[in-house]
């Protein structure tokens, strides 16, 4: 059932817990769940990432040294907090650009008019974990995420600058950015090892109406060849969950892109307050995120990719998403 019992706090988006109980909570500046705060919860093999939502129907307390989940007197699930290294726990994860130029409308990033930080500055968090002698050997991966400050081309060169740099810390490195004619070419001569180009969401018309002056086909296009130079199981999406899409879309856009060799991660939508009003958001349930998951596990058995080959980003990490091979 430990599958089922993720899918449910997914689908809840967070529990209601004493803030002082947590230690390193994050607080994401990128993606549909910038500027709210959450922690990682391991229970047996699953990870799973939660938002502290105060009022949830499930809330959490400190047993000893265990985290014990409840909804009423029902004992839902038991575990154990994890630090977060830099977002995530295992990885530095770090989003450099917290600006974006783009207005897609489930997203809150360019709203909040976040830090840009420099090559330094990121060399500084990783060098903050190294010394840190419980952190240091959690270490395994780098992955860099960021908005679009000016322009995708200017983002693009900006992170290969900082791939470059961060390469003495010999762990490996993913690289989450919006595509440019060049991104796969500058980024693996940089030295990046992973690479992830976000469709948003694989219905068209929504794409249009939520992803004002984005090209989906330029993202399809970037990713089947990102295959080609950076390996099978090496490249990575994320399709979003809960934006009016049917399942008969999803399945087929996942089938799309297993096909050119790409991973999917379905991620459910973080109804943001700053962004509630601007496009129809309604977080999936357990139910769905599980049956759409299993489905992805077939599609990626029939065209022999694993997910739980990732080393770096979302589909490493497990803790947003329900991930094949790991979770189902």
């Amino acid at each position: 059932m430990s599958a089922e019992i993720k899918a449910l706090l997914i689908a809840e988006g967070g529990v209601d817990i004493d803030e002082r109980l947590l230690g390193r909570v994050t607080t994401p500046a990128s993606g549909p769940g910038a500027g709210l705060k959450s922690f990682f919860f391991r229970f047996g093999n699953h990870r799973v990432r939660l938002g502290v939502k105060h009022g949830s129907r499930y809330k959490a307390t400190l047993e000893g040294d265990e985290v014990v989940i409840r909804e009423g007197e029902r004992e839902i699930i038991r575990g154990y907090l994890e630090d977060a290294l830099a977002h995530c726990p295992e990885q530095a994860f770090i989003t450099v650009s917290e600006r974006c130029i783009f207005d897609c409308k489930y997203c809150p990033v360019p709203l909040l008019g976040g830090h840009i930080k420099s090559t330094n500055d990121v060399i500084k968090i990783i060098e903050e974990i190294e010394r840190t002698p419980a952190l240091r050997s959690q270490l395994k991966a780098i992955s860099l995420t960021t908005g679009v400050e000016e322009s995708a081309e200017e983002e693009v060169k900006r992170i290969a600058q900082v791939v470059r740099a961060v390469r003495r810390f010999n762990v490996p490195i993913g690289v989450e950015v919006y595509p440019t004619a060049d991104s796969n070419r500058l980024l693996k001569e940089a030295g990046a090892t992973e690479i992830k180009y976000n469709v948003e969401t694989v219905d068209r018309r929504i794409f249009k109406r939520v992803c004002p002056g984005l090209s989906i086909d330029a993202i399809c296009a970037a990713l089947s060849d990102a295959v080609q130079l950076f390996g099978k199981n090496h490249v990575f999406t994320n399709i979003l969950i809960g934006l009016g899409e049917s399942d008969e879309t999803v399945i087929a856009g996942m089938e799309k892109l297993a096909r050119l060799g790409v991973i999917s991660s379905l991620r459910a939508v973080v109804e943001h307050p700053l962004r509630a009003e601007q496009t129809e958001m309604r977080r999936p349930s357990a139910e769905r995120l599980l049956r759409l998951a299993r489905k992805e596990r077939e599609i990626l058995d029939k065209h022999g990719l694993r997910a739980d080959f990732a080393e770096t980003m979302c589909a490493a990490c497990t803790g947003c998403d329900l991930i094949p091979h790991k979770d189902v």
